[in-house]
């Protein structure tokens, strides 16, 4: 059995959620959805199995991602779909992204709704997956694992979420360049869409952002940033719905 972990995750939280759940599994092949891949090539196989995660944005799977996903050919593979949300909620996204994966061929086998620091808004979700979830996690991967094993071929399984889904929404906040930035590109080749120049990383086609914050996770000087502004007020709206600990969710 092959095993692959394939994730869209432009600030690092869902490649941190898939790292600990694969451990179970290694050894695993990691694919990135935010590189420029030629995804119609990417096909598994039947004994196959792939960790597939994404970020929850506003409810729902990135457009990028879903875009990505749906030219994999899953083959008959069972995937266990992994839904990262920063301490809101995922609404959808898990039903969603199962979904996507059903319908390129792959097998649902697992859903894991699991939190990490929100890409936006920091301060929520602090510091996770801590180590509370790591353990969590490790014994979801475990339980996973033992499924498989006793029953391979799996009935319908059951993820929270309404069809069709809520409406997709992002919220629009482009990073910009600070005047410490040095031109390195690091942002502009890690932007999952092209919206930074690669000639002058100063420039940003805001009509292509998809405002997922990969630009600031990615800089080495910290030379990007949201305006403070408009992050204080977001915060100070979903400060509420953001705050406590929402916990990690599994699905068999």
């Amino acid at each position: 059995m092959a095993v692959y972990a394939i994730s869209f995750s432009p600030t690092g939280g869902t490649d941190r959620v898939l790292d600990i759940l694969g451990q179970a599994f290694s050894p695993i092949e990691k694919i990135d959805l935010m590189q420029e891949l030629n995804f119609g090539s990417l096909s598994f196989g039947e004994e196959d199995l792939c960790l597939v995660g994404a970020p929850v944005y506003g409810g729902r799977v990135p457009a990028t991602a879903s875009e990505r996903l749906t030219k994999l050919r899953g083959g008959g593979a069972r995937a266990v779909a992994v839904a990262v949300y920063g301490n809101r909620d995922y609404e959808d996204a898990l039903l969603e992204l199962m979904d996507i994966l059903s319908a390129a061929g792959f097998r649902p086998a697992a859903g894991v709704a699991a939190n990490a620091e929100h890409s936006i808004m920091r301060r929520f979700g602090a510091g996770r997956p801590d180590a509370g979830d790591r353990a969590q996690l490790e014994d979801f991967a475990r339980r996973i694992r033992e499924e498989l094993e006793l029953r391979p071929e799996k009935a319908d399984l059951e993820l929270p979420g309404n069809r069709p889904y809520k409406k997709y929404g992002v919220i629009s906040v482009v990073p910009k360049a600070l005047t410490s930035c040095k031109g390195c590109g690091i942002c502009a080749r890690r932007c999952p869409v092209g919206a930074i120049s690669r000639e002058d990383p100063r420039l940003v086609d805001e009509s292509k952002c998809i405002c997922c914050m990969a630009c600031i996770a990615a800089c080495p000087e910290r030379a990007r940033e949201l305006d403070p502004a408009v992050l204080a007020a977001m915060e100070q709206r979903l400060e509420k719905a953001c705050s406590g600990r929402k916990e990690n969710q599994l699905f068999l």
